[in-house]
């Protein structure tokens, strides 16, 4: 029997933190000018395809599908084939995957501005996008499961299955929810209709939530955690759990987008229920990932890693607290349609999904360049840059939304609208928007930050690596 190491495709690695870097700068500033045209209108320029309805669906899939997607290749690439003590299936396949994920992004940058868009949240892309993605998806999904058939170890570990949740979900719900009819090259028209399409819209629009920046994420958490910390898992039982009640519960929560709605009563309550009970593998998860660093917590003084690391865990918990309680029908009453909506997305997105990932990204890139990290110094400021800057954008978010919250409910003694103009509300929010605006600017500059940083690591060595491997020893 051979005993040679394994030889690791890694070149597929560095490819996707590359991209990572480079969409993670265009979502957010795409997003920090959003901020500042709500907070002052001449930022919209005047022209359609800088306007803030053309602007946002670019926004959300940049950072959604090209920032988190990009980093959860190159980190699912990466563990994967050490885990399973193998290289990837198919070389084409990695390579395919990746310039195709990249052609259906500048399609996105491309299309939406122009106007291009079928309306659906998360989903705005036209019908030919949408079949791209499909396409891409399915090269991934075999590419993925073709490894683990050539898997060199019997046991799966827990980060695998969360992954495979993902590949497989993912692509059930990209697929039912595109359903259409195509009318043109750029129009089409769905399949589902009424209130059907608006359940089959949140079920998707929750669930690409819940498995695009939880589930993966949390396998990502599972591998790289334990790693950058020198520690096993706390409990590898309690994953375990974590992953079938997540898996199992998750699925079923969408309809709370839909309360007051004309969806059926039963259902709204299905969905509230079912997000009240996330709540509990959710926490499992978040303990299980703090206490495995028991023994290492010293190091929080001096390793950005794990301070990534620990704060994206702590909003994750602070995310699955908050999503359930804004799912309670009374809680929901104040805060739906308001800017308390928006901190509680943002929280998870770059609180949760964007410091892990930052965290992964600064462990990750040494290792992948074979050079230690250019500036450490430099990691730490990006780490106060991104968590002083997402503090200030939820808080601000979260006073502008009970605000808005409340006067929409205010009424006079005779039964009126205390503010029937609702210039008003806007007028008590400018404050909280110019806040938002600096905190997301601070998140963005420390985005740049890394950006410079991994460059600065990976440039002086690039020529000296070869240029499709690196070899690891089993």
């Amino acid at each position: 029997m051979s005993h040679d190491p394994p030889t690791y495709d890694d070149l597929s690695v560095r490819r996707f933190i590359t991209a990572t870097v480079l969409w993670g700068i265009v979502g957010m500033l795409v997003g920090v000018v959003l901020a500042l045209q709500l907070a002052w209108w001449p930022a919209n320029l005047g022209l359609p395809w800088t306007s803030f309805g053309r602007l946002r669906p670019l926004h959300t899939n940049a950072v959604i599908f090209a920032f988190t997607g990009n980093a959860l290749f190159a980190g699912i690439y990466y563990s994967m084939q050490r885990l399973l003590k193998v290289r990837m299936w198919s070389d084409r396949l990695s390579s395919f995957h990746f310039w195709g994920w990249q052609a259906i992004i500048v399609s996105a940058a491309v299309t939406l501005p122009l106007g291009m868009t079928q309306s659906k949240e998360y989903a705005e892309l036209i019908w030919p996008v949408d079949l791209a993605i499909a396409v891409v998806w399915v090269a991934f999904a075999i590419n993925f499961f073709g490894t683990i058939a050539i898997r060199k170890v019997r046991h799966l570990y827990v980060a695998i299955w969360f992954y495979m949740s993902m590949v497989i979900t993912i692509a059930v719900l990209h697929i039912v929810n595109n359903l259409a009819m195509p009318a043109t090259l750029t129009r089409s028209y769905p399949v589902f209709s009424g209130m059907t399409d608006a359940l089959v819209q949140w079920w998707y629009g929750h669930n690409a939530v819940g498995f695009l920046l939880t589930t993966p994420i949390l396998g990502l958490m599972y591998y790289f955690l334990p790693r950058a910390a020198e520690r096993p898992v706390y409990s590898y039982r309690l994953s375990i759990i974590h992953f079938w009640g997540l898996v199992f519960l998750y699925i079923w929560a969408g309809p709370h987008h839909l309360l007051y709605s004309a969806l059926p009563d039963w259902a709204q309550t299905l969905g509230m229920v079912f997000s009240i009970m996330l709540l509990a593998p959710s926490w499992g998860g978040m303990l299980n990932g703090l206490l495995t660093l028991r023994g290492a917590w010293d190091r929080l003084r001096t390793d950005p890693v794990l301070k990534f690391f620990v704060v994206g865990i702590t909003f994750y918990g602070m995310s699955t607290f908050e999503g359930p309680m804004m799912s309670i029908r009374t809680v929901n009453a104040l805060s739906h349609y308001t800017d308390w909506t928006i901190a509680h997305v943002h929280q998870g997105a770059l609180g949760w999904v964007g410091m892990t990932m930052f965290g992964m990204l600064y462990w990750l890139a040494p290792r992948v360049w074979n050079r230690p990290l250019h500036s450490v110094s430099a990691a730490t400021t990006h780490f106060w840059l991104a968590t002083v800057g997402i503090v200030l954008y939820i808080v601000s978010m979260w006073v502008a939304g009970v605000t808005q919250g409340l006067m929409w409910r205010a009424i006079t003694p005779d039964g009126l609208l205390q503010y029937p103009n609702f210039l008003d509300t806007l007028t008590a929010l400018k404050p909280f928007y110019w806040i938002r605006v600096v905190g997301g600017t601070m998140y963005l500059a420390g985005m740049v930050l890394l950006a410079w940083n991994l460059w600065r690591t990976a440039h002086p060595s690039a020529r000296s690596l070869t240029p499709t491997a690196t070899v690891e020893a089993a």
